[in-house]
């Protein structure tokens, strides 16, 4: 069983399980999104003190989440990388990054229209919003360290160490509104107790949560399958892969 998945780790494997796999998770994204945003929009109830502008948060705090989940996630197929050296973990980071800077970027943006009318401000320099300022630059700057290397397996080695270092932060988001005295609010959904929100805004969040997440995974392989054509061009399983489509 080990063997048999241990054989999609070659790219030449992964690609066409990879493109089966896209419109499952492309489909699923969609029908999630519809789903939740109607439920946010029009079931869930007005917030008795934010008013309408509360319904932010159905895009907001999934888009959160993911930028900090994906980074973990990315982080963990670099140390994979760096440990076993493997061609492929190394390629699902770098597919990865993009999507989790949409993510963080989405996340600061819509915060910030959240801002206005709660706090009276678009931004403010919050131990939460300023960590997560920092999650946008880590991902920028990881993309940014990829193109500026020529030599693939150095740009593997420096940005698995930058993605390594960079974990550190995510931590600190999460915990951030409980270490400091933050303006932002605590966390609305724990582990560890009941939600403090009516049932409808809860599944409208999960439901926008797990389209995220979908979505994140169908960009993820769509990207990765790019970056094996790219890297892996001189391969004769590309030139058949190129020869079977007619494109020589």
């Amino acid at each position: 069983m080990t063997g048999s998945f241990l054989q999609f780790a070659s790219p030449a494997r992964f690609y066409p399980l990879a493109g089966r796999m896209i419109p499952w998770f492309g489909w699923a994204s969609a029908v999630l999104a519809i789903a939740g945003l109607y439920v946010g929009f029009f079931v869930a109830p007005t917030d008795w003190q934010q008013g309408e502008s509360y319904r932010i948060i159905f895009i907001h705090v999934p888009a959160a989440w993911m930028a900090m989940f994906i980074y973990l996630v990315m982080a963990f197929w670099c140390a994979l990388s760096l440990v076993l050296n493997t061609r492929l973990s190394a390629m699902m980071a770098q597919a990865l990054a993009p999507t989790g800077a949409m993510f963080a970027f989405v996340s600061l943006w819509t915060g910030a229209f959240w801002g206005r009318p709660t706090w009276g401000t678009y931004w403010v320099w919050d131990a939460r919003l300023t960590s997560t300022l920092i999650l946008l630059f880590l991902y920028l700057g990881f993309i940014a360290l990829r193109a500026a290397i020529d030599d693939p397996r150095r740009a593997d080695r420096a940005t698995a160490l930058l993605a390594l270092v960079g974990v550190v932060n995510v931590p600190i988001i999460y915990f951030s509104v409980q270490w400091w005295n933050t303006l932002h609010q605590g966390a609305t959904i724990s582990m560890t107790a009941a939600p403090k929100m009516a049932a409808t805004m809860l599944t409208a969040m999960l439901l926008m949560t797990f389209s995220a997440w979908f979505y994140s995974i169908a960009v993820a392989l769509h990207r990765v399958r790019s970056v094996m054509i790219e890297r892996e061009a001189l391969t004769d399983w590309v030139g058949e892969l190129r020869r079977a489509e007619g494109r020589q």
